[in-house]
């Protein structure tokens, strides 16, 4: 899937389902995925710092990154780390699906 495809859909998910973290200076939306290999959750962050995504894996937190850049950078080793865990076509095109 195009990066452009999956932060386009990613950001879509944000605004329909972001929630605030408190004094309503910072918002987030988690996407949970299971499969049998495991739990993934991706959890976008928008705060005036920017966008952060925190990456957990099975309850623990294996990245947080600030850009869609680093996104995209440290989303392929989490796959490789985790096979059959993350699979951008099945979780983007699920994220499409209820936005």
């Amino acid at each position: 899937m195009k990066h452009e495809d999956i932060k386009r859909i990613f950001e879509g998910y944000f605004e329909k389902y972001k929630k605030t973290e408190g004094d309503r200076t910072a918002w987030s939306a988690v996407w949970l995925e299971t499969t049998k290999e495991g739990v993934l959750e991706l959890n976008m962050t928008k705060c005036p710092k920017g966008t952060t995504f925190k990456i957990f894996v099975n309850k623990k937190k294996e990245a947080q990154i600030s850009g869609w850049n680093a996104f995209f950078e440290t989303m392929p080793e989490i796959a490789t780390k985790y096979p059959g865990l993350y699979d951008e076509q099945r979780i983007f095109s699920e994220m499409e699906f209820v936005i």
